[in-house]
């Protein structure tokens, strides 16, 4: 992590957040998810300080499916307050997407991403349901040196200097009851396996383009 950190000799040492994948609450739910290609994980993330900055993931692109189309990732805040800072791979779009409990974030084809817990009290805590039919890109992040912005701690941007003519970071409050798009839902994303159709964008994007329509466009 150290290398995605605004202060690179900071001398944390401990976990900064802890990812359990592919997770399953029974042997019926286990065997639909193999045969989607989908994996359900859960994401904790306590509340640090980090040499300055509020604690991270290390932020990682999807890479393209074979429609040319890059995979998008399903997320839903269990617990706590999340910040998702997304930019786009052609670098002409940065996103602050603020998220609470209960709220749902799509995150959409050619959209890299990190997850961030703006809090010093309270840990962090997220599932998502993602294609397996794939491994997440961390090298852009790694020679970066981080993402576009850093969220300091306190909510002040910096933002990196190993990106050149960047947009204006935009911000989205998403609602609770309603996803990225604006569109409505009830329950938990882990509701949604079983449903093939409502999880078919997952693993096939270029065929759902609805999905994607209204994101991100607040």
């Amino acid at each position: 992590m150290q290398v995605v950190l605004v202060n690179r000799r900071c001398p944390a040492s401990d976990p900064l957040y802890y990812m359990y994948r592919d997770l399953a609450l029974s042997s019926a739910d286990r065997c639909w998810l193999d045969r989607a290609h989908l994996r359900y994980d859960i994401t904790v993330i306590p509340p640090r300080d980090v040499c300055g900055e509020y604690v991270k993931t290390k932020g990682h692109y999807h890479p393209c499916s074979p429609e040319g189309i890059g995979y998008p990732e399903l997320y839903e805040v269990m617990d706590g307050q999340a910040q998702f800072l997304l930019q786009s791979r052609t670098l002409d779009d940065a996103i602050l997407v603020l998220a609470g409990t209960g709220a749902r974030v799509i995150i959409p084809p050619g959209y890299g991403h990190i997850t961030i817990n703006p809090s010093t009290d309270s840990t962090l805590v997220l599932s998502n349901l993602v294609s397996t039919a794939f491994e997440s890109e961390y090298g852009e992040y790694e020679i970066r040196h981080g993402a576009a912005y850093y969220i300091m701690t306190g909510g002040r941007l910096v933002r990196n200097r190993n990106y050149p003519n960047l947009p204006q970071l935009r911000r989205i409050v998403t609602v609770k009851g309603k996803d990225t798009a604006g569109r409505s839902y009830t329950g938990p994303i882990y509701s949604l396996i079983g449903d093939r159709q409502a999880l078919a964008f997952l693993n096939e994007p270029g065929k759902y383009p609805a999905v994607f329509t209204g994101l991100l466009k607040g």
